[in-house]
This record gives C-alpha cells, sequence and structure tokens, in this order.
C-alpha cells in the first residue's frame, strides 16, 4: 500500500501557465498532482531525517483558467480525502488582464478552535481570540470561485516556538524532559515538523491552502521571540546549550515548509541547495550544514523573494535572518540583499507592493522610542547609559526597522526615488504590507523634499490572524499614536541626537483594529483598494461560529 498524506496539498505559486503543489507525506512515494484536463506532474520525494515531501511542478496551463486537482501517491488516490464536505482543490492559473486580489495577515497562534482558546484574553487567560483565517475559510466555502482571494500573503510568526498547543506540548513531554530550558518551546528540527502540522492540518484550513496560492515569510516567532534583536542578544542566545539545535532545526524546517514554496519555477531551476537535497539519500546533514551557514554567515543568504502580478510587483522582504547587528554597521539587509531591493524596486509598475514582516511606519511613538534607543545603545548618552538602553532594547522589544535608523532612511529614500519616478515611470500607489505589532490599520505617509512625488504611500498593517493584545499593550500601541507620545518620544530622539526621518505619516482612520482580523487589497489596472475585516460572533448557539466584519474600506489609487 502507498504511504499517505501527513500534511497538505499547499498550492505555493501559481503563474500564467505554470504552478507548485507541496506535500509531506509517510514515506517515499511518487507523487503525481492529476489536474482536471487529465494531465500529470510527477515529483520523487525527498527525505530528510525521516519526513518525505515532494514540491510538484504543474505547467501547461493556460491564464485565466481553473483547474481541479487531485494528488496521488504511488498511483494511489491521497486527495481529496475520501467523503470530503470541501468544494475541489483548485489552481487558477493567473491572468495579468483582470483585477488580482491579496489576502494577508501575519501572528497566528495554533490553537484549537474551541473554548477556552477562542475566548478573549480579559475572559480568559489562554484566549487568544477567534481565528481570522479559518473564518475567512468558511467565509469563502459559501461565496463563487470568483469571489475567492487570487494569493495569500503570511508575513511572519506563521508558527510559534515559544508558544505552543496542548498538542505540540504532549509531543515534547513523550520525547524529553521540560523541566529545564528549553522547556515547553520547540528544541530541534522534529519538534518544528509537529509544529507545522499543528499550524496546517486542520481540515479547513488544509482545504484553503491546497486552493488560494501561499507566499509566506518568517518573523521572530517563527524561530524565537526576539530573535536577532541585537548582537548583545545572539551572544546571550549562543551561550545557551540548546540554542543550536533550535536554530539549526529553525532554519531547515523554514527551508522546507515555507522557503522552497516561495521561489518560482525558474528560480528553483537554478537554486543549487534544492538540487542536491532532491537527490540525496537523506538530505538531513545537507540542511543542517545550510542552517549552520546562514546562521553564522548571514550574508549571502537571501530568503526575499519577488512575484508579478501582471504589472504589479510584489517584494517579499526578510527582515530577520539577514540582520547585521554589529554596532556602527547595523543593517537590517545586507548590502548584497540591499542592492537586490533596489534591483526589484526598479521598474514601470502600476502598484509596488512591498511584504516585510516588520512594519516600516510604528505608531510614532514608538518609532522615535526605538530609534532614540538604538542611539543611547551605541553610546549617544555615554557609556554608562548603553548597556540600561540594551536592557530596554530587550525587554520591551525595540527591534523594528526605526531601530535600524540607517536601513529606515535608505529605505525612505527608496521610496522617494520610485515615487519620484527616478526608477521607472512612477506606480499609483507603493504599499508597505507588514504584521507583527498585533494591531491592523492603514497609514498614509507624506515624504518630505519630493517635489515630483506621484505615488501614492501608504503603510498597511494586519496583525494578528490569532492572537490578540492584553489591555496593558494594546494602551501603550494607542499611546505610541497619540500626539502625547509622539512629542515625548520625538523629544527624546533630538536629545539623542537622532536626525530628522524625512517622512511622516498619519492614520488614515480612527482606533486601530486590535481584534483578529485579516487585511485585503485589490489592484485593477492603475485602481487599488484595500480592506481591513474583524472577526466577530455569528451570532449562532456555537461560540465557535465567527464571520468577518469590515472596519476599514479605503480607495488607495
Amino acid at each position: 500500500m502507498s504511504p499517505g498524506l501527513v500534511l497538505g496539498p499547499l498550492l505555493r505559486y501559481a503563474g500564467t501557465s505554470e504552478a507548485t503543489v507541496w506535500v509531506e507525506t509517510e514515506g517515499a512515494c511518487e507523487v503525481e498532482v492529476r489536474v482536471g484536463d487529465g494531465a500529470s506532474h510527477r515529483a520523487r520525494t525527498f527525505h530528510v531525517e525521516g519526513h518525505y515531501y515532494a514540491l510538484v511542478h504543474v505547467t501547461g496551463l493556460s491564464p485565466g483558467e481553473v483547474y481541479p486537482y487531485e494528488v496521488l501517491l504511488d498511483g494511489e488516490h491521497r486527495w481529496p480525502e475520501p467523503g470530503s464536505a470541501f468544494p475541489p482543490s483548485t489552481i487558477r492559473a493567473h491572468d495579468p488582464e483582470t483585477p488580482f486580489g491579496i489576502v494577508f495577515g501575519s501572528c497566528r497562534i495554533s490553537l484549537p478552535n474551541e473554548a477556552p482558546y477562542t475566548l478573549t484574553k480579559k475572559r480568559d487567560k489562554r484566549g487568544r481570540g477567534a481565528d481570522a483565517l479559518h473564518a475567512l475559510a468558511q467565509e469563502m466555502l459559501d461565496k463563487p470561485q470568483e469571489r475567492w482571494p487570487d494569493a495569500l500573503l503570511m508575513l511572519g510568526d506563521q508558527i510559534y516556538a515559544d508558544e505552543v498547543s496542548p498538542g505540540t506540548r504532549g509531543f515534547i513531554r513523550s520525547r524529553r524532559g521540560t523541566s529545564g530550558e528549553p522547556g515547553y518551546t520547540v528544541a530541534d528540527f522534529q519538534e518544528y515538523t509537529h509544529l507545522y502540522w499543528d499550524a496546517w492540518s486542520e481540515p479547513v484550513l488544509r482545504w484553503l491552502l491546497s486552493t488560494v496560492p501561499v507566499a509566506t515569510i518568517f518573523d521572530d516567532h517563527d524561530v524565537h521571540d526576539d530573535w536577532n534583536t541585537s548582537l548583545a542578544w545572539l551572544e546571550k542566545m549562543r551561550r545557551k546549550p540548546w540554542w543550536h539545535e533550535r536554530i539549526t532545526g529553525g532554519f531547515m524546517s523554514y527551508w522546507i515548509y515555507q522557503h522552497i514554496g516561495n521561489l518560482s519555477p525558474d528560480e528553483l531551476r537554478g537554486d543549487e541547495l534544492f538540487a542536491r537535497v532532491r537527490t540525496s539519500e537523506d538530505a538531513g546533514p545537507i540542511l543542517r550544514e545550510f542552517a549552520r551557514k546562514t546562521d553564522r554567515e548571514p550574508e549571502g543568504s537571501r530568503w526575499s523573494y519577488h512575484r508579478d502580478f501582471g504589472n504589479t510587483r510584489l517584494l517579499v522582504v526578510d527582515t530577520r535572518a539577514g540582520r547585521m547587528l554589529e554596532e556602527g554597521r547595523r543593517s537590517i539587509l545586507d548590502p548584497e540583499e540591499w542592492a537586490w531591493l533596489e534591483e526589484k524596486a526598479t521598474g514601470s509598475f502600476d502598484h509596488l507592493l512591498i511584504g516585510t514582516s516588520l512594519p516600516v511606519l510604528l505608531p510614532p511613538g514608538l518609532h522615535h522610542a526605538e530609534s532614540w534607543n538604538e542611539a543611547v545603545c551605541a553610546g549617544a548618552w555615554g557609556r554608562a547609559a548603553a548597556p540600561v538602553g540594551e536592557v530596554l532594547r530587550q525587554a520591551i522589544d525595540l527591534e523594528h526597522w526605526s531601530a535600524f535608523r540607517s536601513s529606515f532612511d535608505a529605505l525612505v529614500g527608496l521610496l522617494r526615488e520610485v515615487g519620484s519616478g527616478e526608477r521607472g515611470r512612477p506606480p499609483a500607489s507603493i504599499v508597505l504590507l507588514s504584521g507583527d505589532v498585533h494591531h491592523g490599520y492603514l497609514a498614509e505617509a507624506e515624504l518630505e523634499d519630493a517635489p515630483n512625488l506621484a505615488s501614492a504611500v501608504y503603510q498597511a498593517v494586519c496583525s494578528p490572524l490569532r492572537n490578540t493584545l492584553g489591555t496593558p499593550e494594546r494602551l501603550a500601541m494607542l499611546f505610541g499614536w497619540s500626539r502625547a507620545g509622539e512629542a515625548i518620544f520625538e523629544a527624546l530622539a533630538r536629545a539623542a541626537g537622532v536626525g530628522r526621518s524625512g517622512i511622516r505619516w498619519r492614520l488614515t482612520h480612527g482606533r486601530p483594529c486590535f481584534d483578529n482580523h485579516v487585511g485585503a487589497i485589490e489592484m485593477r489596472g492603475r485602481e487599488a483598494r484595500l480592506e481591513i475585516r474583524k472577526t466577530v460572533p455569528a451570532g449562532t448557539e456555537d461560540p465557535r461560529e465567527v464571520h468577518l466584519s469590515r472596519v476599514l474600506d479605503r480607495r488607495l489609487a
């Protein structure tokens, strides 16, 4: 009998004529994706330390056509599952001549879809609210396919390595003791694989991920809270005896479960590591060496990528793994990746979307606080204040773009060049898509010293999909948006020698959204529109039933 499916299928890439489908299986086999026209596309699984995976390349598609598909392992039908209540999984080839919509979000903790976990933190400390991604999938079941999103962009914290579900806690207990570090947090590659299964195996989510092309990028919780905040943080973690296995397993699993599916078929064909892994008897040693080198020598490893949807370009930028942390050289990206970003931002686009897990434009008070803190840590207020600044930096997570001020200023400069037509015809809109900060908002930016600016510039944040903030954290974020918070921390930044940023931004609406929610952006030629919808109870007897209610709807261009 052939192996079964462990996880997937996940539809990862869908272009105008080709697509990729990812699966994890119970054993070595040939994976076949059979599309509605009868064509079959096959790949052998590759093996990594007892786990088996395949990424199947589907070709011969026509723009705009919808192809139902099924998955067979060694010739035996495995997907859709027998008796499935869900619509057929489909591949919709991109049509560059039609409107295109992307749903986006971040920060989704994996917990059972039942009380007390669906309650708010205020009602139960274990509660994280209703799952917005689950609500989206349920909503799609009641809509015609032409109204489904064309892509799903998950902007970090797809898994929480340091806040695991009861099921993963049980798996951890079955393998090792938990009295000392790392306790009930993920320790190695095997535990990461269980975490991904936990995140993506719920039936309705599994169907969603099999039907809507998924693009991702990691953030800190995919590896560890506050990952790569500073050099002091990294040196502290490297002294812990369990850290090497944690970071190795994090990179290995991210490459398998997320990264390779982010790449286009053309990029995969030229990827030397992918070729070595696919042909190895057990690619564990290959990926372990890759993970070790990536951790110790981040320069030269690129996790960022781009996708084109008609004349809209999406750049997805890694802001975690490639950081340069040495004082005096601090940067979100290394020079090679900066060059890549500048190259890919050059061209004549209708819209330029820049996906970065960390918001570039934070609540203004928090922005100035982070820039002030970086200056203090670098010695702006003397040697005695620097270690105090470092303690503060790690204690309250001062580690976004604003805490790498040279990178922030460089990105603002790039936005100015693109929007002023110095790198091609200016796009109608430049939209920064982000997550991380556990509240959703849309801010419109004004760039100084940009008399020829022809693009509307926005920061759109969608976070969390499922992991709501408690009351103290919400109040802190609201203070960051207040004029008082902005004035206080801007004064501190100036006192530490931080210069003006050359950009100002304000919310386009009232209060930010602190509920679990999803964002969506739709492009029609040079027009663009964005909405944010939050989870609300459906009003039935089943408290698990929720729907999505619009809290923001705005034309961007």
